[in-house]
């Protein structure tokens, strides 16, 4: 049994905005249960949602301040959660990187680097809690100070930095150095430094003992300088200690025979329920109710990353193909008022709902007969794969986890029974518009279609595999 302690700016779900809360909340769980002692430290953000208890730990004095730290459990677990509590950064109305009126905070790097320093005290057990860890995983630019800060400590734990997304940095003025008190050794074109900036993500990358990213193809992808965002020499000269592991999916709660957000549950031994679904979904979106017309959908955020422009560069030629289509999403306003104006131009075809909306979320996945997500980066990707495991064809450019996790329908992988979906190469309008037709013409084959289907659907996407692939590297560490 190994002692990890799990560095992370959020996590479902006590808070959450994106996809790094997901794999806090669910990769410790998993942990947990194979057996490690992992414990979670988060700042404790006014917005933090929970039902358990929080006792107060003990007090660690941090460049002057005086810093609280807390203890809850993770709802619904028994793993331990440590909350750093200083009211003057987090006490206050927002998100953990917004403050109420949307704006990002003036005093991020304060803020995050007041939570490593905090990290670091407890990792080098100073926190008073009486436990030291064998290892630090770190998460994405917000913890990125943790190990260059603990590379100047004595008998430290090792350390593990995982990129969920390389496009989010943590850049600030160099002024940041002085501000947080960072030692100045920690300062130089090897170290936090980055083009006369102050890098969180640079410092993790280059100061982790082991790196690692969200599946296998992304980290072959950052050393590119297509996806590396500027870090790609880095990470080509530390590709040694560079590896990728496949975020899993929570599968108790998304799973069609179980789920309750949806209007028939089904395995792949009872597929003819999923018309049930399809015809709840078109009735909520007021499209014709069909089973003959297949009906494409996304569930997405609206902005470029995600591929939204290309599917607006073919919508035109996509309806006038015998399709329907559902999207729902929220992002750039430009986008957001195409889509709306497409829908409301053809109300038979094409429905649009701005925002999120979970129940919609997975109905729309038990739904939908193709799933678009024509990205042009994805570090993982959730969607393709709750996709699968709900009978659901997923049609994905050829990027990072969408590369690793969709076999494209090919005459070998047809006839293996290991297709899972359409892929195509190049983000391009015309491609995408090409890979829908491909997606039509196996559609118009029930056998083949419905066998793509079963092998979506008898795919292993849980936690426990991807949670067996970190404790091996934490092995290597």
């Amino acid at each position: 049994m190994k002692k990890i302690l799990f560095v992370t700016s959020e996590v479902h779900p006590l808070i959450k905005t994106g996809g790094l809360a997901d794999v806090s909340g669910s990769l410790p769980k998993a942990l947990a249960e194979l057996g490690e002692d992992i414990r979670i430290i988060l700042p404790y953000y006014q917005a933090i949602k929970t039902n358990e208890a929080i006792y107060y730990k003990s007090t660690i004095r941090i460049n002057d301040s005086e810093i609280n730290i807390l203890e809850t459990q993770l709802p619904g677990t028994n793993v331990i959660v440590w909350l750093i509590d200083y009211p003057k950064f987090f006490k206050l109305p927002g998100n953990p990187y917004h403050d109420a009126t949307g704006n990002a905070w003036a005093n991020s790097a304060e803020r995050f680097g007041l939570f490593c320093q905090a990290a670091v005290e407890i990792a080098m057990n100073r926190g008073y809690l009486d436990w030291k860890p064998d290892i630090v995983h770190c998460n994405d630019w917000q913890s990125g100070l943790v190990p260059a800060l603990l590379s100047l400590e004595l008998s430290r734990p090792t350390t593990l930095f995982t990129i969920h997304n390389l496009a989010y940095q943590g850049v600030f003025p160099k002024s940041a150095n002085f501000i947080l008190n960072l030692p100045t050794q920690l300062w130089e074109s090897g170290g936090t430094e980055f083009h006369g900036m102050l890098s969180f993500l640079k410092s993790g990358l280059t100061y982790a003992d082991r790196i690692n990213t969200v599946s296998p193809t992304y980290a072959l992808e950052i050393q590119t300088a297509k996806f590396g965002c500027g870090l790609e020499g880095l990470l080509s000269y530390r590709k040694d200690v560079l590896s990728g592991i496949i975020n899993g999916i929570d599968t108790d709660h998304w799973n069609p025979e179980t789920d309750p957000n949806i209007t028939a549950n089904f395995t792949y031994t009872s597929l003819n329920k999923k018309q049930l679904n399809k015809a709840a979904l078109q009735t909520k979106t007021s499209l014709p109710i069909s089973d003959k017309i297949p009906i494409f959908g996304l569930i997405t955020r609206l902005v470029e990353q995600k591929g939204i422009d290309l599917v607006l560069n073919c919508l035109p030629d996509i309806l006038k193909l015998p399709v329907q289509l559902v999207v729902l999403g929220s992002g750039n306003k430009e986008f957001e008022q195409q889509l709306i104006d497409l829908a409301t131009a053809n109300p038979d075809k094409m429905a649009v709902q701005i925002g999120y909306d979970e129940e919609l979320a997975h109905l729309i996945e038990a739904g939908l007969d193709i799933f678009l997500m024509p990205s042009r980066y994805e570090p993982c990707g959730l969607n393709q794969m709750y996709s699968q495991l709900y009978g659901t064809i997923p049609l994905v450019s050829k990027v990072g986890g969408l590369a690793d996790t969709v076999v494209d329908s090919l005459p070998d992988t047809l006839a293996n029974n290991t297709a899972t979906g359409i892929v195509f190469d190049g983000a391009l309008a015309g491609t995408l518009i090409e890979a829908i037709k491909r997606a039509l013409m196996l559609y118009n084959q029930p056998k083949a279609w419905k066998q793509i289907q079963i092998n979506g659907m008898q795919k292993e996407f849980s936690w426990t595999q991807s949670a067996q692939q970190y404790i091996e590297l934490y092995g290597q560490l």
